[in-house]
């Protein structure tokens, strides 16, 4: 029996390929193909629910470069988004004539340059100390929003300016589908490589061990703040699409309990992995939905206590399905999918 043997390769450029054999980039094409001809299969309930996580996957993303890649950890992650969102809607507002894909990126620039002040004065930080400072920052921002009445419009709320492409009106899931699906495939395969690059293997080393890595040359100031501007880009994009898809943002929206969420995401996904996040932006963003539904039904069938008993339930159940999965599988899905692809390579031997 022939066990497949590592790819062989020749140059470095190959060895930095991300499709590096055939059987891979067939597995893309067909990965391709399902998400083009996904949105014409599923329900309308379905295709919303999609679109919110793919807005989570951008923010978990960064998140991951923060927290999972450089190690510091954040709990103020909502603040950027809320700046990316209201940064769309004021623009929207008092800049109409400028498109979304001028305002999406300058959402993204504008939640940098905040990330990055915020990011110089936590440098000396770590831990728990840094924790309380993004949560503070967090709460400061969401503060702003409701007492800044002349330029948010406080707990009212602002509404997001339509979007048109090329004279076309891209107003229903399915077209929001598809930017969607491409804003998260640039931005996800730039953070790939980026993780792959010089940039990636920094924060790697400032996250396994800083006093290490500032021996062997890495610049520990200059790129702790990158990993808070990059990461804060990923979340005003993400909260400038999700302006962009409800078509009104409120601050009540972004709270302490959105950064858990997402902190929820990359440990379910995965530390330190794109695929992981991925992968628990879908599973956060997808199975309570999917929960609430199912008690729903179980509530209509059985004539239990309503909603209010269908909500507990669907709470309960998440938070165990939550529990369970960090006590048993602690690499999260990123994990079970590598020994799954590793299985099926060495097949059929175990090792």
């Amino acid at each position: 029996m022939v066990l497949r043997s590592k790819t062989f390769v020749e140059t470095y450029r190959e060895d930095l390929s991300l499709f590096r054999t055939i059987w891979l980039k067939c597995w893309w094409t067909i990965l391709l193909v399902s998400i083009i001809v996904f949105p014409f299969m599923v329900g309308r309930y379905s295709l919303y629910t999609i679109n919110l996580a793919g807005i989570y996957i951008i923010g978990a993303i960064g998140l991951n470069i923060l927290t999972g890649y450089t190690g510091q950890i954040s709990i103020g992650h909502a603040a950027f988004i809320a700046i990316g969102s209201y940064t769309t809607t004021i623009l929207g507002e008092r800049m109409g004539f400028l498109p979304f894909y001028i305002i999406i990126p300058l959402s993204g620039i504008i939640a940098t340059l905040i990330g990055v002040l915020v990011g110089l004065p936590c440098l000396r930080l770590k831990g728990l100390y840094l924790a309380m400072a993004t949560m503070s920052f967090g709460i400061v921002v969401q503060y702003v929003l409701f007492q800044w009445d002349s330029l948010t419009h406080g707990a009212l709320g602002m509404a997001a300016p339509s979007v048109t492409f090329l004279g076309l009106k891209i107003d229903s899931d399915k077209k929001f589908y598809f930017l969607i699906a491409v804003i998260v495939f640039l931005l996800g395969f730039a953070a790939k490589n980026m993780m792959r690059m010089k940039i990636g293997r920094a924060f790697v080393a400032i996250r396994d061990r800083d006093i290490a890595a500032d021996v062997i040359g890495v610049d520990l100031t200059r790129y702790k703040v990158m990993a808070f501007g990059i990461s804060s880009f990923y979340a005003g994009v993400s909260g400038s699409l999700f302006a962009y898809y409800t078509t009104h943002v409120n601050p009540e929206y972004f709270t302490i309990f959105l950064s858990v969420e997402y902190l929820a995401m990359i440990i379910v996904g995965g530390m330190g992995s794109i695929l992981g996040s991925i992968l628990g932006a879908m599973f956060i963003g997808i199975i309570p939905e999917w929960l609430r539904i199912f008690f729903g039904f179980l509530g209509q069938s059985f004539h239990l206590t309503g909603l209010v008993f269908t909500q507990q339930l669907k709470v309960i159940t998440y938070g165990v399905l939550i529990i369970l999965f960090l006590i048993f599988e602690s690499g999260g899905l990123f994990a079970i999918w590598q020994r799954v692809k590793t299985s099926f390579k060495s097949w059929p031997f175990t090792y």
